[in-house]
């Protein structure tokens, strides 16, 4: 019987996601359970004789428990990483093809296929030195520190709603910003609304900026939307509010080193908004294949 560590974030998910209840799904499907809610304390323990690690939430839970394992020892064990996603967006699962209710998820577990899944590594930032989904300057800083405001949505759907109605608000009203930007030894700087450096396929309220974006081809994609394309953007995002789901044509360069500024001081990691110093240089380099998920 294969032993599973079980990272919970109890405020994730319905009722039906509670400890108690998944506990008995995951034993009841053959294995066996250690539970840690992420909310206690000394959550973070990985016993040798685990076999993989679950991780029960959203985006911002797996990039909690991921950094415990990035900042193992290189000879520690490591650990497959199984999703059940109950988080707003879900864009790492989403990517990774991990849909379906609960009790399908966990029965995929007994085939599942080990998934390798590259790391983007932040150099010149304080408080973050990685990221599994995003990197980036713009709209997407704004829309995060507005959405961490917002209290009415109660429902993940209405959460991706009203934050799509924000993100067309704060577009109209951005001004683009000058970004020096180095891919890979070649010169694409500009102005832009945005400026992404993409693990995954999707951000945010589940905008697909890249399309063909794969965690585990070594290379990362970096997603700019030009000063021009301001009108153009706004009016995707209203058709998106609207139930269109039409494919925006994204500028995308692939990318195994990044350098860029950005005329200002907020940038992302993930789900995490930092401040940083105006025009401060930062790095971006590919780590492939750091982590490992299970994947149908």
């Amino acid at each position: 019987m294969k032993v599973a560590r079980l990272f919970h974030n109890p405020k994730a998910g319905d009722e039906g996601h509670g400890k108690e209840e998944l506990v008995s799904q995951i034993e009841a499907a053959g294995f066996e359970c250690r539970y840690s809610s992420v909310k206690g304390w000394f959550w973070d323990n990985f016993e040798k004789d685990v076999d993989f690690v679950i991780v029960a939430g959203g985006d911002g839970t797996v990039r909690k428990i991921t950094k415990e394992l990035l900042d193992r020892k290189v000879l520690d064990k490591t650990f497959p990483i199984a999703l059940l996603p109950m988080g707003t967006a879900n864009n790492i699962s989403k990517t990774l093809q991990i849909t379906g209710s609960t009790e399908a998820i966990i029965q995929s577990w007994h085939k599942g296929k080990i998934k390798k899944y590259d790391v983007g590594k932040i150099s010149n930032v304080k408080d973050a030195s990685f990221f599994l989904e995003s990197f980036g300057y713009g709209l997407f800083p704004y829309l995060m520190q507005v959405m961490k405001k917002e209290t009415s949505a109660d429902t993940p759907e209405q959460r991706i709603q009203t934050a799509l109605h924000e993100l067309h608000n704060i577009t109209l009203s951005y001004e683009p910003k000058k970004c020096n930007l180095i891919i890979d030894g070649k010169d694409y700087s500009g102005k832009f609304l945005l400026a992404e450096v993409m693990n995954i396929r999707s951000i945010g309220p589940n905008l697909f900026l890249s399309q063909n974006g794969d965690p585990g081809d070594g290379e990362m994609e970096v997603v700019l939307l030009p000063e021009e394309d301001k009108e153009k953007f706004a009016a995707y995002i209203s058709d998106k509010v609207s139930g269109n789901e039409e494919n925006y044509d994204f500028k995308t360069i692939k990318a195994k080193n990044v350098t860029l500024n950005w005329d200002g001081t907020h940038v992302h990691a993930d789900d995490e908004v930092l401040k940083i110093k105006d025009k401060a240089e930062v790095a971006i380099e590919v780590k492939p294949g750091l982590l490992e998920f299970l994947a149908p």
